[in-house]
């Protein structure tokens, strides 16, 4: 796409020409992306892997559908020449005199050139053109961020000074064998210089323009859905009102029967979009520190309002939606602890597992017996056996748990089990106070992540159609563990009844683990806790260089080591069982940022910025393997220094050289850009991000305009009829006349859109008159 570091691989299906991935990613764009193009690719073990076609989606195609594209699209070959991106920086003037007229060309610079060398660089040079004259720069060697400052000039003659014509600027990298390989280039149509005489700017840099062929499906195709959503994110100040509505809501609730910012927020919205909304809604009042309460107040509607137990947070509602967004918020780390040692050995041992009469193969068994020929009986004893082993691991892994789940989960478990257990007092449910919990904590987040272990970043790529049965069969184990074996028996799956005695032991011990878990103080627990100490957040081999000495700038100088993070501390050593370790506290971490590619001539660098005890400020610059190992590492160190007291407002991107930073060519300035400090969650690259996320919400009151007004004039029409009935009677019990002094919800959210989509409106005509002021638009 238009940034070449948002590069996200699918996992890898192996052996196969009719893959099926069913993955789905949200990329975060710039906006002025051009287009956004698909690989698909065949992985070797050996050597690099071969491009089979791609797919490539201009910004408008993709904005044209407003609820996307879906369709199946032919592959294309790719063609280096049209592989190109990054922008140059040009100044362009038209010379004319009585004795001869010339074109001035200025290349200034260029940045995020395509890397054509195996360095992972370019030796890029540009190239002027215009009707039979050219004049080239100077090559600069081995970056993609290449600094010309040169000027070239070209003699025209008189009659090639009409408005017709194209000035054309290449950039191309020179290769000492071979022909040189195509960077992009930029056309000027020769009529701008005679209306603007001086032009300069950044231009995007364009392929040669060759047509590409689908080759008739040959390639194959790939069925894509892709949907593009633009957002104008406001100034912080005007979110807060709609912020207060949702935090009044929390911290100030009404009865269960009225209406509230969040009960509104529900009606409106669509069950499609209820998962997004609740993720969101949990992101909101993470930021605000109450997202205990938020929780309690859905769930206590919702355990209020219903009557029959066995119904209880079964449907799509946001209480049940917003506790399965919170537990993958928070509770990511400590699954991986829990269950990703079992994972993985089920994924290596690769055994083949049936309890399905219909479904048995006698043909997959070699691995069970060496005897010549295995019965169905055997296949169905072993696979019993085998299911009650990884279960019972399982099970243990999570009932010895407690003290490795969040504190923040425990205490909203906590205030679930006891809103459950006031609504339903009789006998006969004394079960369902723990039905409660571990239908989330079981039913909507273990046997999921066991579902589909590479979903939930358990594995790295999908498991075969072998390990996937195994995997399914202990999902719907797990499942019947959570209903704490209610339900035995009354399914149509009779040939899960092997399974039943391990399930029927293991309620007490689920029982006992779930009174564990909601013992804990409330108030001691701060609400956007993440992490236990003990917790390795994250760990494995970087490459780690220290901003000391002469070597600063040497790509050489990053060495290669293994790394730990925890809570407290991230440390490093040679290798992962090296005795000597050296330790930074997170405490002393006050920045974690990326570094400019340009800066070390490498991509995937992160810098983390620490103060000492004496007050001295330390840069350590660590290079990962690839974009995504960048953001989770970037992700990771941000969450465990969240607290810290001694962040920096600003940083440099950029590396100090030659006594200037590299960034901004200041010398002593505190930082040039702002820092991202804020706590990450989920997928490692999701910050909390308050004005992206309240403007989320604004779009979907948005959409639910019509249903507020609605509302709305109700809530009049009983106001005016309270002030006929206490003008006629003056007895203000005949109708609460405190509703009468106040707004309804639903027009107090209708004054806050529309003062949001006022401001939107005001910053667009903005925008419009600052494009009318660019000359040309590259």
């Amino acid at each position: 796409c238009g940034n070449p570091g948002l590069n996200l691989p699918t996992a890898t299906v192996w052996k196969n020409l009719n893959p099926f991935w069913g993955e789905e990613y949200t990329l975060h764009l710039p906006m002025g992306f051009h287009s956004l193009s698909f690989l698909v690719m065949d992985e070797d073990t050996i050597g690099h892997d071969d491009v089979i076609g791609k797919i490539t989606l201009s910004k408008e195609a993709i904005g044209s559908q407003a609820k996307g594209l879906d369709s199946w699209m032919n592959l294309t070959r790719v063609d280096p020449d049209e592989e190109v991106q990054g922008e140059i920086h040009l100044s362009l003037e038209l010379l004319r005199d009585t004795k001869k007229s010339s074109l001035r060309c200025q290349v200034i610079e260029a940045r995020d050139l395509a890397p054509r060398d195996i360095s992972g660089t370019s030796d890029p040079f540009g190239r002027v053109i215009f009707n039979n004259h050219s004049a080239e720069t100077s090559i600069i060697k081995k970056t993609r961020f290449p600094h010309w400052g040169e000027t070239l000039e070209l003699e025209l003659d008189a009659e090639e000074l009409s408005e017709e014509g194209t000035v054309t600027v290449e950039v191309w990298d020179w290769d000492m064998v071979g022909k040189n390989d195509f960077l992009g280039k930029v056309e000027i149509p020769f009529a701008c210089l005679h209306k603007t005489p001086l032009l300069e700017g950044w231009f995007r840099l364009l392929p040669l323009g060759n047509n590409e062929a689908d080759a008739g499906g040959k390639l194959g195709a790939l069925r894509l859905k892709v949907r593009l959503v633009e957002d104008r994110i406001l100034p912080s100040t005007y979110y807060q009102p709609l912020i207060e509505l949702l935090v009044e809501s929390v911290i100030s609730p009404t009865e269960v029967e009225d209406s509230s910012a969040l009960t509104m927020l529900e009606e409106v919205t669509t069950v499609e979009s209820r998962q997004d909304v609740a993720m969101t809604l949990v992101k909101i009042y993470l930021g605000q520190g109450l997202v205990v309460p938020f929780l309690d107040y859905l769930n206590t509607r919702e355990v209020n309002l219903t009557t029959d137990p066995n119904t209880l947070f079964r449907s799509n509602s946001l209480a049940s939606k917003a506790m399965e967004q919170f537990m993958k918020a928070v509770g990511m780390l400590y699954l991986h602890e829990v269950l990703k040692p079992i994972i993985n050995r089920i994924f290596d041992e690769r055994k083949y597992i049936e309890l399905d009469p219909c479904k048995i193969d006698l043909n997959r068994t070699r691995r069970i017996s060496f005897k010549s020929g295995v019965s169905e009986a055997e296949v169905r004893d072993y696979s019993v056996e085998m299911l009650q082993t990884y279960l019972s691991s399982i099970i243990e892994s999570i009932v010895n748990s407690v003290d490795q789940c969040p504190s923040v989960m425990r205490v909203a478990f906590k205030q679930l089990h006891k809103r459950v257990e006031e609504q339903f007092t009789e006998p006969e449910n004394e079960d369902v106070k723990y039905l409660a919990i571990s239908g989330f904590f079981f039913l909507r987040f273990f046997a999921p992540a066991i579902l589909t272990p590479k979903l939930f970043q358990l594995r790295d790529q999908h498991a075969d159609t072998r390990t996937s049965r195994t995997l399914l069969l202990l999902a719907k184990a797990l499942q019947s563990v959570g209903n704490l074996g209610l339900q035995l028996g009354h399914g149509k799956e009779q040939w899960m009844a092997p399974l039943h005695p391990i399930i029927l032991r293991s309620v007490a011990s689920v029982k006992d683990f779930l009174d564990k878990l909601i013992d804990i103080d409330h108030d001691i627990v701060p609400q956007r806790a993440v992490f236990m100490p003990s917790v390795t957040v994250k760990e494995g081999y970087l490459h780690k260089h220290k901003a000391e000495g002469p070597q600063l700038l040497s790509r050489f100088a990053f060495k290669k080591r293994y790394f730990w993070l925890t809570s407290e501390t991230l440390s490093y050593a040679k290798t992962s069982d090296w005795q000597v370790r050296s330790s930074i506290p997170i405490q002393r971490v006050c920045a974690v940022e990326r570094v400019d590619e340009n800066a070390f001539q490498q991509q995937n660098v992160m810098q983390v910025i620490t103060q000492d005890n004496e007050g001295k400020m330390n840069t350590m610059y660590i290079q990962c393997k690839n974009v995504n190992e960048l953001n989770q590492w970037l992700s990771a160190i941000r969450k465990v220094s969240i607290y810290n007291e001694r962040m920096l407002p600003s940083f440099h991107p950029g590396v100090h050289r030659s006594s200037k930073w590299t960034c901004c060519l200041q010398a002593d300035r505190a930082g040039c850009s702002r820092t991202h400090s804020a706590v990450t969650l989920g997928d490692w690259s999701d910050p909390l991000d308050p004005d992206v996320e309240t403007q989320m919400i604004f779009k979907q009151l948005l959409q639910g305009r019509d249903k507020l007004r609605s509302v709305s004039s109700a809530w009049m029409q009983l106001i005016f009829r309270s002030l006929e009935v206490y003008v006629a009677t003056q007895d203000c019990t005949a109708q609460p006349l405190l509703t009468v002094l106040r707004l309804s919800v639903a027009a107090r959210l209708l004054v806050v859109i529309e003062d949001l989509e006022q401001a939107h409106a005001t910053f667009q005509l903005r925008e419009k008159e600052d494009a009318t002021r660019v000359i040309l638009n590259p």
